[in-house]
């Protein structure tokens, strides 16, 4: 954009519009900067950690990461619904594919920052939600990143941190679908009540015990 184009827009914001409008407008230029600049080094990765809602929010504080998206992957149904998948029917578990800038982060550091949201020492669930479709998996969507997350898998299975075996699954990626608006940006957007399920949940009690660290 050119800088008399944008001065223009100040101008006018500030004489028809208010400052408040102002800040508007200069927020959607900056973001449409940052957007054009990331997509150059753009990539993609999918996580399976329990309740999307949770891993969405811890993978949105991660560095490096442009945005998230919850959703529905490994199932068997074309477009499940929310209710499709909670059923435990479809074959489907609740995912999150995280957009990255390369230029910050990459899958290996992704990976590190997976490890210490989720337990990979239970099977069929995540902290209380239970059943199949709340399992840990990573989903490759390379011969690299399956490389990395089962060398990261060995790392931490040969570190002695943890007596018991490490059971989340290295998978093939396969359609992701994206789900329902109202469960994306959860954590932003129902504070109160994302809050109220975490911490009932049990999650970061268990992450502390099993990590040392607290979220």
């Amino acid at each position: 954009m050119r800088i008399s184009h944008y001065l223009f827009l100040v101008a006018m914001c500030l004489s028809l519009l208010g400052l408040s409008a102002c800040r508007k407008i200069d927020t959607l230029i900056a973001e449409s900067a940052s957007i054009q600049i990331t997509n150059e080094n753009l990539d993609s990765a999918i996580f399976a950690g329990g309740c999307f809602w949770c891993t969405e929010s811890d993978f949105d504080k991660a560095p490096g990461v442009v945005s998230t998206i919850s959703g529905y992957i490994g199932g068997t149904v074309a477009n499940p619904t929310y209710e499709q998948v909670v059923d435990g029917k479809t074959g489907h578990v609740e995912a999150v594919q995280v957009y990255f800038d390369k230029t910050k982060t990459n899958f290996s550091q992704l990976l590190e920052v997976y490890w210490l949201t989720i337990d990979p020492l239970t099977t069929g669930g995540q902290f209380c939600d239970i059943g199949s479709q709340y399992r840990s998996v990573i989903f490759y969507r390379n011969a690299e990143q399956k490389e990395q997350a089962e060398l990261s898998k060995n790392k931490l299975e040969n570190s002695g941190r943890f007596s018991q075996p490490i059971v989340t699954e290295i998978l093939p990626s396969t359609e992701f679908y994206r789900a329902e608006e109202y469960h994306q940006n959860y954590a932003t957007k129902n504070p109160l009540r994302y809050v109220y399920y975490r911490k009932n949940c049990g999650r970061d009690d268990r992450l502390e015990a099993l990590w040392g660290v607290k979220h």
